[in-house]
């Protein structure tokens, strides 16, 4: 019986060991299987690109530049589509809300659809919680700019003009979320005038503002360089003074609005990618590494020059926390002036 007894304990104990190191080895295969289903083949397929404005913007001029830069990088098409309306909000809720998350739908963005909506509303439809940032990859400085033969020969004697005289400063905007509100309103602020005594003139964007300066119709259009080039080079409006840290590489003679003697202003033009949150990080990378070798490409930089931009890139975490810092400063400017609706 004590033999018996023994021979059943040691079959025992081996069955025991055996199921160890099976249940071993499926827990080793399922672990790796798991690393494998992590890994994403990105992308396998066409990658739609939409702008949430109309062809022909500048932030549209730069998503056909990215396209063609990813489509030969990654060897998959890369297409823009553009799905206008509601100043953004329309093409911005199709990709972050109501499209999938895989990473074949992203987003061109820029501030009149990012910071600028959230400040100049007090629910907004798409939030920038709604964004997962990845990169910003192009900027262009804010333009101060009056007709031709204005009576100003400088930006410094303009503002004394406007301290003077705030009742007849009347300035062109495409509404009260523009970035050209934002841009006078901290301006303003910064030599001590009163917001709501200078007027706004509401225009459907620089195409339609740059005439009215030109014609005399307002005074001052607040817009970006790529956005005011062609009338200044066409004689129709000056610059008095560009808004960035160093004089535009396009109007080298232009000084800044600060060797003028205006400090604290902060609002620029820029666009980079936004993707759903809850994309896959490897997605997520994919798009960070190749933007991060674009805005290094000749071909890339030539094109972003001929439309009088600059190559500005910005990886996932410095683009968020820019974000962040320029959607607080927009809401406080918003609430200030009663900009919010």
């Amino acid at each position: 019986m004590i033999i018996k007894k023994n021979k059943f304990q040691l079959l025992l104990a081996v069955s025991l060991a055996f199921g160890l190191i099976t249940s071993g080895c499926s827990a080793s295969n399922q672990t790796a299987n798991s690393n494998k289903k992590e890994k994403i083949d990105y992308p396998t397929k066409q990658v739609e690109y939409v702008v949430p404005f109309a062809a022909g913007g500048g932030t549209d001029l730069v998503a056909r530049a990215v396209a063609q830069f990813l489509s030969k990088e990654w060897g998959k098409p890369v297409t823009v589509v553009n799905k206008p309306g509601a100043g953004g909000i329309i093409g911005s809720q199709a990709v972050l809300q109501q499209g999938s998350n895989d990473g074949y739908t992203a987003l061109a963005n820029g501030p009149t659809s990012t910071t600028l909506l959230t400040a100049g509303m007090t629910n907004p439809p798409v939030k920038l919680k709604d964004h997962l940032f990845v990169s910003q990859f192009a900027e262009d400085s804010m333009a101060f700019t009056v007709k031709a033969d204005a009576r100003w020969k400088d930006f410094k004697e303009f503002c004394e003009w406007v301290k003077k005289n705030p009742e007849k400063l009347t300035w062109t905007s495409v509404g009260p979320s523009g970035l050209s509100v934002f841009t006078v309103a901290e301006w303003l602020h910064a030599i001590g005038v009163d917001y709501d005594k200078t007027r706004m003139v509401v225009t459907t964007g620089a195409a339609d503002a740059m005439p009215k300066i030109a014609g005399g119709h307002a005074v001052l259009g607040v817009h970006s360089v790529n956005e005011v080039s062609s009338m200044v080079e066409a004689g129709k409006v000056k610059i008095l003074a560009t808004l960035s840290s160093k004089r535009s590489p396009y109007y080298p003679d232009v000084p800044t609005v600060e060797e003028q003697g205006v400090t604290g202003l902060t609002t620029q033009w820029w666009t980079g990618v936004s993707l759903p949150v809850g994309t896959p990080k490897e997605v997520v990378k994919k798009w960070e590494e190749a933007t991060a070798k674009m805005v290094k490409d000749p071909t890339f930089i030539e094109k972003l020059k001929n439309l009088k931009l600059e190559a500005s890139y910005k990886n996932t975490a410095d683009f968020n926390n820019s974000v962040k810092e320029e959607g607080k400063s927009f809401s406080n400017l918003a609430k200030e002036y009663g900009l919010q609706k």
